[in-house]
């Protein structure tokens, strides 16, 4: 294969916008509180069941947060186990018109 084979493409940085989801940036924002949660976890060398012990959260909870199994987690949710964590969560919220670009690509097939 050569260069002219491909095409570079630059992403949004969102990754879940990339792929057309329609709820991308409410799955990004969780997903970052989640990573988180997991660099937590690690730089005090906690184990799900550690973490369970620290704040009362079910180990079953973080186990779906390390896996990535965001589905049953709101925002909010995510932001109270960080703070039960040890951690303080800022919250910064921008909004602006989406690209012509973004639009498209949410509507590609």
């Amino acid at each position: 294969m050569s260069e002219e084979d491909f095409d570079i493409v630059r992403g949004s940085g969102n990754v879940f916008r990339d792929f057309g989801y329609g709820d991308a940036d409410i799955r990004q924002a969780k997903a970052l509180l989640a990573a988180q949660i997991i660099e937590v976890l690690d730089a005090d060398k906690l184990s799900t069941r550690q973490a369970e012990a620290r704040t009362g959260i079910a180990h079953s909870e973080f186990v779906r947060i390390c896996n990535v199994n965001l589905a049953r987690f709101t925002m909010d949710r995510l932001v109270a186990i960080l703070g039960k964590l040890g951690q303080e969560v800022e919250v910064s919220i921008s909004v602006r018109p989406r690209a012509p670009r973004a639009a498209a690509v949410a509507a590609a097939p």
